[in-house]
């Protein structure tokens, strides 16, 4: 019999896990957390010490009672969830509901939908009674599982953390059990507890002024804050013009080279306008060039450290274009376990949500031995390099890294799919040549007068040895692309001694305008939430989904703007809550849960502080802010009876209406303009999209409708995208298919209800049919899921677009997600009041997980009447 029961948080993990432990270890997953606070309740005791109540998670219990079941047939209990504050409060809610006798569920709602309150003909309802019946209901006691009696207390109960799911890591974790953390899961548990007030509080203010189902968060109104204030600055924003001025300039010796204007009798130079730059190129023609000073030195770059997480997100922003949301989600399978054929499941990464650069004295004997057997010894450099981790990191992690550098990405490529192995590349190059050689360069600055008033200089690099950027180099931003490119195109200088007389060639004004600071891209927004103290490397990926999911920002060509959703929520909350969602106080209360993880601040204490403040705007903002369903005035006019139009919110966003109503019934959508976003014909040739859905580049193609975006990667890939998505209004875009009934050209539209396919030849022909949620039939394998609606009611249902020659359908959404117990292609989510699961249909497949929102997405369930 099994003398030890292991629980991780998945699956995979699991596998991997089981076969370096034996036989007498049981390895069982808890599909993640199994206990959270109530989805339709505060769930936090204020007045005693902000005291949390949580419950099994609903769609749990069966998995609650079979770890109990396994846990009280073994000796001892290891718990292995991922080394971090949210692992850590996993393992502690597991030890809970082991040793618990009572454990709480929530109630499943009562379904009174369609269902009318039966009263004596001619009588009223008491309000009365009706309020003590509420009354009763909010005291009730929550139902307890039946999960059987709880373990015997005195079972040894441990934690294990593996920074790598490697023989050697899980070798080393269990050689060395400890306890759980209380400071740890103190740390997590205010967090959780922040953003449950603030969610649970806020977000009901902004369903009584705005719209009913807005939320608000404490990190997620921040990140928005740095979106819109970034907007407000493009729009503030003044082009301005400005000339340079280059010389193409020959010596004895080629080649050519240019050389800019920098100085105007001994004063740095500027040239305002075409007038300024014509008077310099007349002052230029005609005088000689003669070089005062060359400088020559050797420059060094030095590798840069081993992957952070927010360094691995902003990489695979820019080098893979990833979204950093998928980019967790691939290093979550690499760190797992990859099935290496003979080998069985191996880890192939440490763990990858960490801020830390530190590396082990392993991994860094491993790489040493590694460089010079594979790029030759002068690539290795005298001692191992030690980088220093930012101030407040948590160094008990490791930076990301290979668990083994001998497994290069051409090793591993037959095992990993195409995304999983560009991550593991990715990974696997920056370590190697963190611990690399610096790269030489020599670099050259010439001088050079031009007649007595004007001075111009030359500076050229050239690459004298590669070193680490023989296996890597760090991605970067457009500003220092352009930078570098710039440098590069005149990497090549002549040999030239001082005192030489230069031959004029060619003299090169060009206009320029100055440029808007950049909206963010998923990188740049992961650099300044980290560089500003906002969030931590577990949420980066949640914060950017969330503001995305709530429509308060959109992207456009890969870049951030607030919708006018975003942006009036912000102006509402930064108004009425300054402090909360003050960039520097969101910053403080991420020192201040470190300092509780550290030990150092009660959680409580933390809380309380935060609260008292926070109470004290919330009662203010009930007061003062400003009621939007009422209508916010704008400068437009109606255009039949000329009276001020109002800015109002419905149930499909902001519109514009007249002020006269009732009388004046007019309403208009507001203009489709974003500020700020270019029009496609003035958009520049090198700017390139990617597809949502496989990364590659898309291009601009005209049909006979327009011009639209189509993926490179068809047939494989018919992603396309309407302009619509770019600030412009939508024209039909054709998908390269023939209408079955007329051979026509098929083309997406939008419509009230969404997009649509119909045919080009409408209204000759009027063929439609419901766009596909590119995911084959599982029944005939042809066809692809289309969502449909039931004749009667508004019942969506998910079918196969080969009907009625196929006519599976099913209830619930399918997703293009395996399930990770049978490996059925596809798996299913299910929404209900209780929660949303995901599970797999497969026949004597038991794979049932609820879906839980990210932390820091502190929603509460709407219970009363839908919005207005």
């Amino acid at each position: 019999m099994a003398k030890s029961l292991v629980i991780v948080e998945s699956p995979a993990k699991a596998r991997t896990i089981k076969k370096y432990l034996g036989r007498g270890y049981i390895v069982k997953a808890s599909l993640g957390h199994v206990k959270d606070l109530p989805r339709k309740k505060l769930g936090v005791n204020v007045d005693k010490n902000f005291q949390p109540t949580y419950f099994v998670i609903p769609g749990k219990e069966k998995v609650v009672i079979e770890l109990r079941e396994a846990a009280r047939k073994v000796d001892f209990i290891y718990l292995a969830a991922d080394p971090d504050r949210e692992g850590e409060t996993i393992c502690a809610h597991l030890k809970e509901v082991l040793t618990d006798k009572e454990l709480l569920v929530e109630p499943a709602p009562a379904n009174n939908r369609g269902k009318k309150k039966k009263t004596a003909k001619g009588k009223k309802t008491k309000k009365g009674a009706a309020k003590k019946k509420v009354e009763a209901k909010k005291n009730e006691k929550p139902p307890a599982l039946n999960a059987g009696p709880p373990i015997d207390k005195r079972k040894k109960i441990f934690r294990v953390s593996m920074n790598e799911i490697t023989k050697r890591g899980v070798q080393q974790a269990f050689e060395k059990p400890t306890q759980i953390d209380t400071h740890l899961v103190n740390a997590q548990q205010a967090r959780r507890v922040l953003d449950r007030l603030v969610g649970y509080e806020v977000s009901p203010l902004l369903w009584d002024k705005v719209k009913r189902g807005l939320s608000a968060g404490r990190v997620q109104t921040v990140a928005l804050r740095l979106v819109v204030e970034r907007e407000q600055e493009v729009r503030a924003f003044k082009t301005e013009e400005y000339w340079t001025m280059d010389a193409n300039l020959s010596a004895a010796s080629p080649p050519a080279f240019d050389a800019r204007l920098v100085e105007h009798q001994g004063k740095k130079l500027s040239i305002p306008n075409q007038e300024a730059s014509d008077r310099h190129l007349a002052a230029l023609r005609g005088v000689s060039f003669r070089v005062t000073t060359v400088q020559k030195k050797e420059r060094r770059r030095n590798p840069v450290p081993p992957f952070t997480t927010s360094k691995l997100q902003q990489d695979s922003v820019r080098k893979l274009r990833f979204s950093v949301k998928r980019t967790m989600m691939l290093a979550q399978r690499l760190y797992e376990g990859i099935e290496l054929g003979e080998e069985g499941s191996i880890g192939l990464i440490t763990y990858m949500r960490t801020d830390s650069t530190r590396v082990s004295q392993d991994a860094l004997d491993e790489v040493r031995q590694l460089i010079p057997e594979r790029y030759g010894p002068k690539y290795l450099p005298e001692k191992a390099r030690v980088f220093k981790s930012k101030k407040g990191a948590q160094d008990a992690h490791e930076a990301v890294r290979p668990t083994s550098v001998s497994r290069a990405p051409a090793d591993v490529k037959r095992y990993l799919k195409e995304d999983e192995l560009k991550v593991y590349t990715l990974i696997w190059q920056r370590f190697i040549a963190s611990q690399m050689a610096e790269a030489l360069f020599d670099q050259t600055t010439i001088d050079i007068a031009a007649g007595d008033d004007y001075r111009l200089r030359a500076t050229g690099s050239v690459l004298k040895f590669d070193g680490f950027l023989a296996v890597y180099e760090e991605g970067k931003d457009e500003s220092r692309k352009a930078e570098e490119q710039e440098e590069s195109a005149a990497a090549r200088l002549p040999e030239v001694s001082e005192g030489e007389t230069l031959k004029l060639n060619e003299l090169k004004p060009e206009q320029h305008f100055t440029q808007p600071p950049p909206r963010y891209t998923e990188a740049t927004l992961v650099k300044e939430l980290e560089e500003k103290g906002i969030g931590r490397p577990s949420t980066y990926a949640a914060i950017l989904s969330t503001i995305l999911d709530r429509a308060y920002a959109a992207k456009d060509r890969g870049r951030f703007y607030p919708t006018r959703l975003g942006e009036l929520v912000f102006g509402l909350l930064v108004k009425s809550f300054a402090d909360i969602f003050d960039i520097a106080y969101t910053a403080r209360m991420e020192e201040e849960l470190d300092e509780i993880e550290e030990g150092k601040l009660k959680w409580t204490e933390a809380l309380s502080e935060f609260y008292e403040k926070f109470a004290r705007d919330l009662e203010r903002a009930g007061e003062e802010m400003e009621n939007v369903k009422a209508g916010l005035p704008t400068d437009e006019t109606c255009e039949r009876c000329s009276k001020p139009m109002l800015m109002r919110i419905g149930r499909h966003g902001l519109f514009l209406a007249c002020s006269g109503y009732p009388d004046c019934t007019y309403t208009r959508e507001p203009t489709l303009e974003i500020p700020g976003i270019e029009s496609d014909e003035n958009t520049p040739e090198g700017q390139t999209e990617y597809c949502d859905n496989c990364n590659r580049e898309m291009v601009l193609k005209r049909g006979r409708f327009g011009t639209f975006l189509a993926c490179t990667g068809y047939p494989d890939c018919k992603t396309t995208k309407p302009l619509s998505a770019r600030g412009r209004p939508s024209e039909p875009v054709p998908i390269g298919e023939n209408c079955p009934q007329c051979q026509g050209q098929l083309v997406e539209k939008i419509g009230r209800y969404g997009i649509f396919i119909a045919c080009a030849k409408f209204p000759e022909c009027k063929y439609t049919r419901h766009k596909t949620l590119g995911i084959k039939c599982p029944e005939c394998k042809e066809g692809e899921f289309v969502e449909r609606r039931a004749r009667k009611g508004k019942r969506v249902f998910y079918g196969c677009s080969r009907y009625p020659e196929c006519n599976f359908t099913v209830g619930h959404r399918p997703l293009a997600e395996a399930c990770p117990e049978c490996g059925a292609a596809i798996t299913y989510e299910k929404r209900s009041k209780t929660g949303d699961l995901r599970y797999c249909r497969a026949e004597k497949c038991e794979f049932e997980v609820p879906v839980v929102p990210p932390a820091g997405e502190s929603v509460p369930q709407e219970t009363a009447s839908p919005a207005d």
